[in-house]
């Protein structure tokens, strides 16, 4: 249904840790008779920087009015965790966003995390519609959860972990401020300011 409408875009949402320690499972190539190998790193007393960085991810598709098939990633960092103080204000601004695209809906597939499904986010979503319909402008949110235990229905989740495997430095630990840089880069979408917990969430 989705794909037959240019107005209407598929959104794949989901959260993941970027940890500025843990090194990844992979695979690599190296020049014959040489060795890479990941050094385990561990946080210095001097490092100010946070051991991991959290952020939203949405992986949007659509297709144009000439029928080809869109598809991008876009991602907000989070000053803290994921939690429903966030999850609203992350939302609203893929609304803002796909709405200057032209988009009128939004269908929005994400499984039961609690800052999901939380009553403070359902609220905002029918709040949100309900000022989408009275002004006809904006974006409509449709919710699709996913079943519970079932993170392969996501086809976001590959992209955490192809990423976490294309970003990682084998023997330094990158900086917060590098980290994130080098996650946009990948998606190429522009590093953002972060989402900050507002303080009754904190």
């Amino acid at each position: 249904m989705v794909k037959y409408h240019p107005e209407w875009v598929l959104g794949f949402l989901d959260e993941t840790w970027w940890s500025r320690f843990a090194q990844p499972m992979l695979h690599a190539w190296c020049e014959e008779g040489e060795t890479m190998q990941l050094v385990e790193q561990t946080k210095r007393k001097e490092d100010p920087d946070p051991k991991a960085l959290a952020c939203y991810g949405a992986l949007l598709r659509w297709v144009t009015t000439d029928a080809r098939a869109q598809e991008q990633m876009w991602v907000r960092f989070v000053d803290g965790r994921p939690v429903s103080a966030i999850t609203i204000p992350f939302l609203e601004w893929c609304c803002v966003k796909l709405h200057a695209l032209g988009k009128r809906a939004l269908f929005v597939v994400w499984d039961n995390a609690s800052w999901h499904i939380s009553k403070a986010v359902r609220h905002w979503i029918r709040e949100h519609n309900r000022q989408v319909r009275r002004s006809g402008q904006g974006v409509r949110i449709l919710v699709c959860c996913l079943p519970v235990k079932s993170p392969w229905l996501n086809p976001i989740e590959p992209k955490w972990v192809h990423t976490k495997r294309r970003i990682v430095e084998p023997d330094r630990a990158l900086s917060a401020q590098e980290l994130a840089d080098r996650v946009c880069e990948t998606f190429d979408c522009d590093h953002e300011e972060h989402l900050p917990i507002p303080e009754k969430a904190a």
